[in-house]
Formats: C-alpha cells, sequence, structure tokens
C-alpha cells in the first residue's frame, strides 16, 4: 500500500486532496504510544492536515465524513470494500460509541435520511428515544408543580428514554446493507480489546462533567480511574462494550432488548441512587425504529430534505430557508449584515413556529404541511421586507385541518451529539445525526456504554402560564422533539449535497447556513463548514468569538438586535456531489474528517 511522505503531505495542504491521496492508503500505520490517532491510514492524516489547512477532500467513487478519524477509518474500510452507505454507517456508529462515548452510541436514538440511487426516493427513519409506559405528565415538576432544574432531572434514572440506536442500525442494514451484519464491529471490538487513545477532546468533556461522572460508581470507575479525570493520549480498553458488540454481531439487536442486556439496562436505570427512572423492560422489548415521510422544501433550484417530527429539523431549516428564497444572499454576500439580518430574523420566525406548533406527531396534530407551504412562507417572508430587526416576533398562523390551541415551549437542549455524511460507490447516500442528548448523557454507564437523557429533551411544563397545553410535553410512549437536522439537498432529483450538525438548538442554524454558503455564496464543502456562525434562534443574535464574523457585532446591534459573541461548538460534516466529484468538508471545531476514493 502506498505511503504517504512527509513532503507529500506538505504538497497535499496546498490544494485539495484528490481520491487516490486522501483515501488510498486504508492499512494503518504504525504510530508513537502518545498519538491520539493511532492506527489511522496515510490517507487519513492527510485528511486531518487537509482540514487544517482549510482545504476540502476530494474524490470520485465514495466519501465519508464524522466526527471522529478512527470512525471515520472504519466506515472507509467498509466502504472500500464494496460497502453501502448502510454497512458503512452501522461499523462508524459503533467505534463512535466507543471512541466518542459522551456524544453518542447504543443508548441513545438516531434519525436518518436515506437517499436510494436505485429507485430515486428519499427516506427518512426516526430511531428516538420513546418515554416508558410507566411515566407520568407530571415526571419533571416538583410536589409544587414547578419544573425541577435541569440536572437534577439529567443526571440518573428518570431522564432516560428507550434506546432506538441499535434498532436504527439494524433496520437501515436490513433495507440497504450488503456486508455481512457481523463484520461491521469487527473494527469497534479490535479498538475496544487492544485499547485506544484517548482524544483531547474526550478529555477535557471528562474534566469539564468530572463531579456529575462521579456520581455513579460503574461510571466513575471507567471515566475516572483512580478518582482521576482520563488524560488526553491515555490508553483506554473497554471489554464490557467489546462483549456487547459481540452479542449484538451474532444475535442481532434482539440481544440488546431483551436478555441479560436490556436487564441490567433497566436495573441501572430503576436502581439509580437518588433520581430513579421508570424504563422496564416492556419498553425495551416494544421498541420500533419508524419510517417517516420525508420534509422537503424548495430552495433556489434545490430541494432541501429532511427528517419530519418528532424532529423539528427539516421543518426549522425549511422554513428559514423558504422564507429566505425570495431575496438576493448571493448578491449581498457572507459580509454584509443586512444578509444576517434576514436570516437572524426569518430564523426567530421560524423558531416561533417550533416552540408553538413542532412535535411527535403520533401524539398530537401537527400542521406539517401548513408550516412549509408556500404562500404561507411567502405571509412570513413579507415581515422581513423593513430595514431592522423585527423588534418582537410571534408563531404564525399556516392552514391545518385541526384547530388547536398551544402554549409555546422553551424546552432545553444543550450541544452534544455526532453526525455522520456518506455517499457509497452506488450512488446512494445517507446522512444521520445521532446523540445521546446532553453530553455524558444520565452519567449512567452499564455494559461498556452510557444511557441517554433524552427526556429531558420534553418541556417540563405540561402548560403555559396562560393554561393552554404544551404540545411537546411528556407522555407515555411519546417521542421527544428534536433539533437534529441531518440533511440532503437535492437537485434534479439527485443528491447535491449531505449534511449535518450536533449541536442541541443551534443544530438548525449550523445546518441552514451551510446550506447557504454553499448555495448561495459558492463556498466548497470545507468553506461551508468552517466559516464562522452567526444563528438566532429565541432573539439574540449569537455570532461566533474569534471569528471574522465577530465584526458584525457592531452593525448587528445598530440593526436592532440583541447581540451575544461567545464559542459555537458546531460539528458540520458535508459531502457536495458536482457531476463525478465527491468534495467533503469536517468541522475544524472538532476532531472529524472526510474521506473518499
Amino acid at each position: 500500500m502506498h505511503r504517504l511522505s512527509l513532503i507529500a503531505l506538505a504538497a497535499l495542504c496546498a490544494t485539495p486532496l484528490s481520491a487516490q491521496q486522501a483515501a488510498d492508503a486504508i492499512a494503518p500505520e504504525a504510530v508513537g504510544a502518545g498519538d491520539s490517532f493511532a492506527g489511522l491510514s496515510d490517507g487519513a492524516r492527510a485528511a486531518l492536515d487537509a482540514k487544517a489547512a482549510g482545504k476540502p477532500v476530494t474524490a470520485q467513487d465514495w466519501m465519508i465524513a464524522a466526527a471522529n478519524p478512527l470512525a471515520v477509518q472504519a466506515g472507509a474500510d467498509v466502504l472500500a470494500a464494496g460497502g453501502t452507505a448502510a454497512d458503512a454507517m452501522v461499523a462508524t456508529q459503533a467505534v463512535l460509541g466507543l471512541v466518542e462515548p459522551q456524544s453518542s452510541g447504543l443508548g441513545g436514538g438516531a434519525f436518518l435520511v436515506w437517499y436510494d440511487a436505485a429507485s430515486g426516493e428519499v427516506t427518512t427513519l426516526d430511531g428516538r428515544e420513546t418515554a416508558p409506559l410507566a411515566v407520568t405528565p407530571k415526571a419533571f415538576l416538583k410536589d409544587d408543580g414547578t419544573p425541577l432544574q435541569f440536572f437534577d432531572a439529567v443526571v440518573g434514572g428518570l431522564s432516560v428514554g428507550t434506546p432506538g440506536t441499535p434498532k436504527l442500525l439494524e433496520d437501515a442494514h436490513r433495507r440497504w446493507g450488503r456486508a455481512n451484519w457481523a463484520s461491521l464491529f469487527d473494527d469497534a471490538i479490535r479498538l475496544a480489546d487492544n485499547g485506544f487513545a484517548v482524544s483531547d477532546r474526550m478529555a477535557g468533556a471528562i474534566a469539564e462533567d468530572a463531579e456529575r461522572l462521579s456520581r455513579f460508581p460503574a461510571t466513575a470507575a471507567y471515566f475516572l480511574p483512580d478518582g482521576q479525570p482520563l488524560a488526553g493520549g491515555a490508553t483506554l480498553t473497554n471489554s464490557d462494550y467489546a462483549d456487547t458488540l459481540r452479542r449484538i454481531a451474532a444475535e442481532g439487536t434482539d440481544a440488546f432488548y431483551t436478555g441479560p442486556i436490556a436487564q441490567d439496562i433497566v436495573t441501572t436505570v430503576r436502581t439509580a441512587a437518588g433520581n430513579p427512572g421508570y424504563l422496564a423492560l416492556d419498553d425495551l422489548a416494544l421498541y420500533r425504529v419508524k419510517e417517516r415521510d420525508p420534509v422537503c422544501v424548495t430552495y433556489r433550484t434545490a430541494e432541501v430534505c429532511g427528517m419530519g417530527p418528532p424532529s423539528s429539523g427539516a421543518l426549522t431549516v425549511g422554513q428559514i430557508l423558504g422564507t429566505l428564497d425570495t431575496f438576493d444572499l448571493a448578491a449581498l454576500g457572507p459580509d454584509n449584515p443586512e444578509s444576517w439580518r434576514l436570516i437572524g430574523d426569518a430564523s426567530r420566525l421560524a423558531f416561533a413556529d417550533r416552540g408553538r406548533y413542532m412535535a411527535d406527531s403520533d401524539f398530537v396534530p401537527m400542521p406539517t404541511a401548513g408550516l412549509t407551504a408556500a404562500p404561507y412562507l411567502a405571509e412570513r417572508a413579507g415581515l422581513l421586507k423593513g430595514d431592522d430587526a423585527l423588534p418582537e416576533v410571534a408563531p404564525g398562523q399556516p392552514d391545518w385541518d385541526h384547530a388547536m390551541l398551544w402554549g409555546d415551549d422553551m424546552a432545553i437542549e444543550f450541544p452534544s451529539t455526532s453526525h455522520i455524511s456518506i455517499v457509497d460507490g452506488y450512488g446512494n447516500a445517507l446522512s444521520m445525526t445521532t446523540t445521546i442528548e446532553n453530553g455524558f448523557g444520565s452519567r449512567l454507564f452499564v455494559r461498556g456504554f452510557l444511557l441517554n437523557n433524552e427526556l429531558t429533551d420534553f418541556s417540563f411544563a405540561t402548560h403555559d402560564d396562560a393554561g393552554y397545553p404544551i404540545a411537546n410535553r411528556i407522555e407515555p410512549g411519546k417521542r421527544p422533539r428534536s433539533s437534529m437536522a441531518p440533511t440532503i439537498v437535492m437537485r434534479d432529483g439527485k443528491p447535491a449535497m449531505v449534511v449535518g450538525s450536533p449541536g442541541g438548538s443551534q443544530i438548525i442554524g449550523y445546518v441552514a447556513q451551510a446550506i447557504i454558503a454553499h448555495l448561495d455564496w459558492g463556498m466548497d464543502a470545507q468553506q461551508a463548514v468552517a466559516m464562522g456562525h452567526v444563528l438566532n434562534r429565541f432573539g439574540t443574535m449569537d455570532i461566533e468569538a474569534g471569528t471574522p464574523m465577530a465584526d458584525l457585532e457592531a452593525p448587528l446591534t445598530d440593526l436592532g438586535f440583541e447581540v451575544k459573541v461567545g464559542d459555537l461548538n458546531s460539528g458540520l460534516q458535508a459531502i457536495v456531489i458536482d457531476a463525478d466529484t465527491l468534495t467533503g468538508g469536517a468541522d475544524p471545531r472538532r476532531e472529524g474528517i472526510a474521506l473518499g476514493r
């Protein structure tokens, strides 16, 4: 296998990486013990260097972008061997759950958007966690009826919903996979048995959350050996995770949702010291992945398609873009405060609708079609005709066939999660956002993985101050509203861009901005995911510190916005498909890479 010299690597950083350069070397190379990503191919290391230089990776046959190089390497191995995007996703997620456990894993959930090259259809799969059947509407209320503090609800069993990720992996593989199921876990099992180097990002997250991680013995023993947070570069093994994966590889996900693993999950949740939860064996045995209708909105010459309810991602991204469709952002450009006035207020309008209407449509009626109808978006666009920031925004009145008054929801979503974008050699495309919600989820560790705290994505309150019920209130069997926005941008019936990000409710702004950056401002995949962020959710214009966007603070303040400059930690992974070329970009704010051939 070809080995890239240091001189060649330096040369590669000056130009986009070619397929041969970025992915020909699949075999791992020998590295030092202190290397955070021991075992990477030369191609993967070249991709890391390219990202550092702000350059995209190019390919012709296939491409994958995800949040950790070891996980990308596992997916690339599958694609190089003739696997599909669904096969590669399984291998990638299995490794992510090991090397980035704070963000996603077997104990969480995911949403997947799939473009099928054979049929030309877009399919979305809902692997979101569900509320246990024994949960009550007052689960997150104190005895006096006031909501619990966020972390009082998060840490422990109360916040744990029925995991959906294992079922989603299996469902996607059954539909679209070609590789042997068991083989897809080989890399994750090897890394768990032999050890991997703790990345600086993982070590930093552990140190920051050490107090909460210390509350449960099994969690503390893994993340805080000898009472100290794991350090970057330390070698970590996880034999329990390897055993869990072996069981799933041999028996399918029945090994997870029934039997000893399921019993251990339930026992861990129900006996969590100080904050036990509701999860039961029946909740696990009854869990099902749901196929949903994709939500697609026209923007410029493209169709932007993503995940519908219970995700608010595609609807809110679609509303932002649909509201902006008549404005010439290309002519204004990315440095013009007027561009961000329009984007910011379009986002505020969309978030107002999100807070009022969006939830699990299996439980509450939702005006899904009305929220993205062209006449309604044109009406909302009319509100942006002025010169200054809107003094206030309110939910609109989209057409729908069910009259109901909902209260406004302000559920908290914290910026954790992970994203995978893949285009395979058969022309299929996959966009999947995967999560355990808050960093380290519920902090409950069982069988080598963390359990989610996804139930805290529900509104803690059941009614607003006026007495109207909140659509996203908790109910037995319901799936909490999400902001995850895995997206496939279609043009002429074929994928043109595959994109998504972690980041809690900020995901929506990150994804919308990346699409605008590419379609309106002509940025390549790496430029689109790397540019400084400006976003608005609930009225404040958030600007990313340390980027050229910070220069917009004064102009946007003058336009009437409340402005806050600070960290905005996205994790965008994007692939652009143009004729016979794939161009990939990975967010420089995180560890991931794009890799292709």
